[in-house]
């Protein structure tokens, strides 16, 4: 069978020896690609077993296709009890009452769209911000950097950010140097990207590497899990929950305790995610327009409505942000991600 029939029953039914056969002899790939071996990545019940490519240190894996049907109009199984209230209660204090409505409202469509299989890389990338040497941004500084760079030294924070210019982070000892991307627009990413053999994401594409064409609302179910560490609240909802029954939040509940965050973890097809409502990825319409995803900016978040409502723009599979339209790009890009694919149709 040609590799761009197999759809992921095909595929899983393949022995290893008949898969490894399979992406071994894909051609066309850029130069510089190799391929590493089969692993297996299990998340939210499911499992796949699939090729590991890497290029330019950069891991990317091998997606079966499928034709699957996307978006949400209705409930598949319905929230539990503990998520429902959370939720109602959180949205009916800003005067949403009817639930499923705001819920479609915020979904693209339902349809059935038939998904190419595809080489992914692995980890998103900034769109926004690019690492430089010292060297590098000491040559294109304007006097700030340089101020800047001897108090950073001096100090004991971890971050710092002059707006849209340049970002100092500690890391292992040293501190690595981001540059804002001002000159970058998107029809200059698309012909970069096509020129060294790679395609970006489309909105089809991306909801069917995060959800695997799940009919529930989150890639694991209807129900929120309480149980996930995410970022900007350090510990599982269920611990700070549990601890803050009958008081206030304090902002040592807040604090990180070392274990990684869920929502960056690989899911069932080896692909990691920002996780992060602030942060979205760049994802393309079918007419070729931007359609980010995974993240509002953290409107949401931001706007008081806690971690269950807050991070839905990160959990919920077919989310769509209405308000895209009222950022301009310099904006959108500071806090956007890209990854890139190559589809084997």
């Amino acid at each position: 069978m040609e590799l761009q029939h197999l759809n992921r029953t095909a595929w899983a039914a393949l022995s290893s020896v008949e898969k490894e056969q399979y992406l071994q002899e894909l051609t066309e790939l850029p130069e510089g690609m190799a391929y590493e071996g089969l692993r297996k990545f299990e998340r939210y019940g499911r499992c796949t077993e699939t090729g590991v490519f890497s290029y330019e240190q950069r891991d990317f894996v091998f997606v079966p296709g499928d034709l699957v049907t996307l978006g949400w109009d209705g409930w598949h199984e319905g929230m539990n009890e503990e998520t429902a209230i959370d939720i109602r209660e959180t949205f009916s204090e800003y005067g949403v009452h009817d639930i499923d409505a705001y819920l479609r409202e915020f979904s693209s469509p339902v349809r059935e769209v038939h998904i190419s299989p595809m080489l992914v890389e692995c980890q998103a990338r900034s769109l926004g911000w690019f690492e430089v040497s010292e060297e590098e941004a000491m040559a294109w500084d304007d006097g700030e950097l340089a101020k800047e760079w001897e108090k950073f030294k001096q100090s004991d924070i971890s971050e710092y950010e002059r707006y849209q210019h340049f970002r100092l982070v500690r890391h292992e000892g040293g501190i690595r140097i981001f540059w804002f991307n001002e000159d970058l627009t998107l029809e200059r990413l698309k012909e970069e990207t096509e020129k060294t053999g790679f395609s970006l994401l489309t909105e089809e594409e991306w909801e069917y590497l995060y959800g695997g064409g799940c009919r529930t609302l989150f890639p694991w179910g209807d129900s929120f899990d309480y149980t996930m560490k995410l970022k900007h609240f350090g510990r599982s909802i269920s611990d700070i929950v549990d601890e803050d029954a009958e008081q206030d939040p304090d902002p040592s509940m807040f604090e990180d305790d070392g274990r990684a965050y869920d929502l960056e973890l690989p899911n069932f097809f080896g692909i990691r995610f920002e996780g992060d409502p602030y942060r979205c990825e760049l994802t393309l319409s079918q007419t070729g327009e931007l359609m980010p995803k995974g993240g509002d900016g953290g409107s949401l978040i931001c706007g008081g409505l806690g971690p269950v409502a807050g991070f839905l723009p990160a959990t919920v599979v077919y989310y769509r942000d209405a308000n895209i339209g009222e950022l301009e790009w310099e904006e959108l890009i500071d806090g956007m991600y890209y990854r890139r694919v190559i589809r084997l149709s």
